[in-house]
């Protein structure tokens, strides 16, 4: 649970983060892997295509709504102001449950637009879930330093496992560079798996940095759960821990996806994810959203993503996710405008609860509109 952040720039625009790890802004050159096989999500799901109908127990009332105000909105998700910064947090405490359940197998998808394909990196005798308090699209360290992945706790020299069958198409330093050269590199010992499946017609990627020691090779085909390293400190990092990233349609650092929505949850425990807005539907950026379990008390606080670099999914277009909540009543407070809007819904086993928020409009529990989505694409070049 390590993390630092650095920018750099004059020449390169200076960008940010793996956990506790600091890349800086440019366009590292993607790699080009020999083509595989890819499987639409139709493919992939489960057949039993249920959707979701949360249960909305209470909810608080909101305040009338304010005039609208007489200038134009910004647009959602502004590029953010770069500054030269270097900065290494100290970690703090993590916590979880000392009993999990087994993981679902996978691929797993109730929903005809979830994706829970990948198994988790780390072995489910050590906490797999991801450092709270600096999830995927998080800046709580610095304006600007945005994480594109998450943190994943373990001791050194912890096995790193394969998370879905696939060829590695990177094994050594340089990944963010693209250099071997690059012994700086802020991702450290870094693997990169190219999957034998794919999302939308596009390929999937995962990444695994700052690993003490790399034991495959470039070209080499691992299964799921197969060791390809061991958990470690380097490249930008203040203590071991891994850092793991989704990558969709290309093998570059602005081609992420939260890992939390592609990490099957234990068996019985659910995900919540939701899209916050201010009242004109302006996305709501770093903005906190506290969760608590009703039946336990137990409570997290996520943030919503920053307002670049990290992606949202095609469907939920979300910008906040808490994963690995056991089922059960879970109390959502939103403190907008100074007002703290609550409800309580119930988080469903082994699939999303998704709620959006708009302002001083309120909760929704509607799920998004299908997409127009060809499920056929193929990856844009």
């Amino acid at each position: 649970m390590n993390r630092s952040i650095g920018l750099r720039g004059l020449s390169i625009l200076s960008c940010l983060m793996l956990a506790g790890c600091l890349p800086l802004w440019g366009n590292p050159p993607a790699q080009s892997p020999t083509s595989l096989p890819l499987l639409s999500a139709a493919a992939t799901s489960s057949p039993a295509p249920a959707t979701q109908t949360p249960v909305i127990l209470i909810s608080s009332p909101l305040p009338t709504e304010p005039a609208t105000p007489s200038q134009t909105p910004l647009p959602p998700f502004p590029a953010p102001t770069l500054a030269l910064q270097l900065f290494f947090p100290t970690a703090g405490p993590t916590t979880s449950a000392e009993l999990r359940p087994p993981l679902y197998p996978t691929p797993w998808a109730i929903g005809p637009y979830d994706h829970f394909y990948f198994a988790r990196p780390i072995a489910a005798n050590y906490p797999s879930e991801p450092i709270g308090d600096y999830r995927y699209g998080g800046t709580i360290f610095a304006p600007g330093a945005i994480h594109t992945g998450i943190d994943i706790p373990a001791p050194r020299f912890t096995p790193v496992l394969a998370a879905g069958p696939g060829t590695v198409v990177w094994a050594g330093v340089g990944l963010f560079n693209g250099s071997q050269y690059a012994l700086n590199d802020p991702y450290g010992n870094a693997v990169v798996i190219r999957h034998d499946f794919g999302y939308l017609g596009q390929p999937l990627y995962t990444v695994y940095a700052h690993m003490s020691e790399i034991k495959v090779l470039v070209g080499q085909w691992l299964n799921t759960g197969d060791e390809l390293g061991t958990v470690g400190s380097t490249g930008n990092a203040d203590g071991p821990h891994l850092h793991f990233e989704v990558r969709l349609g290309t093998n570059d650092f602005y081609s992420t996806r939260n890992p939390e929505l592609w990490l099957a949850p234990p068996q019985g425990w659910g995900v919540l994810v939701g899209r916050l807005m201010n009242t004109q539907k302006i996305p709501l950026a770093t903005f906190p959203v506290y969760v608590r379990s009703v039946e336990t008390n137990q409570p997290w606080i996520v943030w919503t993503y920053a307002a670049s670099i990290v992606n949202s999914d095609a469907y939920y277009h979300e910008n906040m996710v808490l994963s690995d909540l056991p089922s059960g009543a879970y109390e959502i407070n939103i403190p907008y405008a100074g007002y703290p809007n609550k409800v309580v819904l119930q988080i469903l086993p082994g699939q999303v609860t998704y709620f959006s928020f708009q302002g001083f409009s309120g909760f929704n529990f509607d799920l998004p509109a299908t997409p127009g989505i060809n499920l056929t694409a193929t990856p844009t070049p």
